[in-house]
C-alpha cells in the first residue's frame, strides 16, 4: 500500500504536469483533461493545486518540468505523438526502474479501455520490468500479441518474452508466437511463417491498435549477442553494415532503414511497420542506446518514445 508521502508526491507531480501544460505550453484546461486522461474539473483542480502550492511562479518550480520540456523538444524535433520523460537517477543514469513504472501507466491506459483491443508487445528487459509493474486487472475484452518468436534456437523458451506475464496480469487472452526468434534459413522462415497459427499471429500484429516496443543497441555488449542469439562474427557483420540498434531482432541504420541482408534474412518476428499511424511506443534509455533510439525515431520505427532525463538531452545533442 502506498504511503501518505507518495501518495502527496504523486499528487505534486500530477499538479505540476497540469501546470506546466497550462502556464507553460498552454493548453486549455480541456487539452490539459485529455492529455492527462482525467475530466475537466480534475484538470482544474491540478492547474488550482500547481498554484496554491506555490509550484507556478515565474517558471514551473518542480524537477518534472526540465523534463516536460525535454519531452515537448524531442516531440516537436522528431515528429513524435507522444513521448515521456522521466527524471534521471543521478547515480544509476541507467536505471530502468522508473521508465518501467511509467511504461507500465502507459499499458495501464490503453488496458482500461472498454472498447476492445489488440495490444503488440516485443521483448527485453525493459518491457520485462514494465509488465512486472502492471497492476492485476481484468481484460478479458482485449488481446496480447506477441511480434516475435517465444524460443531459443536450441528450443528453450525465452527469458524475455513478456506476453504470457503480461496476459496473466491483466487477464486477456494472448497469442505467443511459437517460433524461434532466428530461423535457420530464409526457406525455413517462409516456412515457418505460412503455418495457419503463425499467419493469424502476424496477421494479429499488423492490426495492432497500440505497440510496444524495446530498443536494442548492437555492439559485443548488445543483448542478442550476450543472449547468444547471433554470434560475434554475424554482430560485428551488423555493425559494419552500418546497423545501429535493433526492434524485435530487426537491425537498422542511423536513419532506420532495415539493414539488407545478414541476420535479417533470417529474423522470424513480425515486420517492422515505418510510419504506422497507430500508437507505437519505444522504452529504452542509456548512453549506449542513444543512436539505436534516434534511428527509431528518424525513420519512423516508433511514434512514441518512453526515456529518462539524461538520455533524452542526449538525445538532443547527438
Amino acid at each position: 500500500m502506498a504511503s501518505k508521502a507518495d501518495i502527496e508526491s504523486a499528487r505534486l507531480d500530477d499538479a505540476a504536469r497540469a501546470g506546466w501544460l497550462y502556464y507553460v505550453a498552454g493548453n486549455t484546461q480541456d487539452e490539459i483533461a485529455r492529455k492527462l486522461g482525467v475530466s475537466r474539473q480534475s484538470a482544474q483542480r491540478m492547474v488550482s493545486l500547481a498554484i496554491s502550492e506555490k509550484l507556478i511562479k515565474v517558471r514551473l518550480d518542480h524537477p518534472i518540468a526540465n523534463c516536460m520540456e525535454l519531452s515537448e523538444r524531442l516531440k516537436e524535433k522528431f515528429g513524435l505523438l507522444s513521448c515521456e520523460v522521466i527524471p534521471s537517477d543521478p547515480a544509476d543514469p541507467n536505471s530502468i526502474a522508473g521508465i518501467a513504472q511509467t511504461g507500465a501507466a502507459e499499458m495501464e491506459r490503453h488496458l482500461k479501455s472498454n472498447h476492445p483491443k489488440i495490444v503488440a508487445i516485443g521483448t527485453g528487459r525493459v518491457l520485462r520490468a514494465c509488465v512486472a509493474e502492471l497492476a492485476p486487472m481484468d481484460c478479458p475484452q482485449h488481446r496480447i500479441v506477441s511480434l516475435l518468436g517465444n524460443m531459443m534456437s536450441d528450443g528453450s523458451a525465452s527469458a524475455y518474452n513478456v506476453v504470457i506475464r503480461m496476459a496473466e496480469r491483466v487477464n486477456a487472452r494472448h497469442y505467443p508466437m511459437p517460433l524461434p526468434v532466428f530461423a535457420r534459413s530464409v526457406d525455413e522462415r517462409e516456412l515457418l511463417h505460412n503455418q495457419e497459427p503463425v499467419r493469424n499471429i502476424l496477421e494479429l500484429a499488423r492490426q495492432a491498435d497500440v505497440t510496444f516496443l524495446g530498443i536494442g543497441n548492437l555492439g559485443d555488449n548488445a543483448p542478442l549477442a550476450i543472449d547468444g542469439f547471433v554470434s560475434r562474427d554475424e554482430m560485428r557483420a551488423l555493425v559494419k553494415a552500418g546497423a545501429v540498434g535493433e526492434i524485435t531482432s530487426w537491425a537498422y541504420d542511423r536513419d532506420g532503414k532495415v539493414t539488407d541482408g545478414l541476420t535479417n534474412d533470417r529474423v522470424a518476428s513480425a515486420p517492422l511497420s515505418p510510419g504506422n499511424t497507430k500508437p507505437v511506443y519505444g522504452i529504452a534509455a542509456g548512453e549506449a542506446k542513444v543512436p539505436a533510439i534516434l534511428g527509431a525515431m528518424r525513420g519512423q520505427l516508433v511514434n512514441g518514445l518512453i526515456t529518462n532525463e539524461i538520455t533524452a538531452e542526449l538525445l538532443l545533442n547527438s
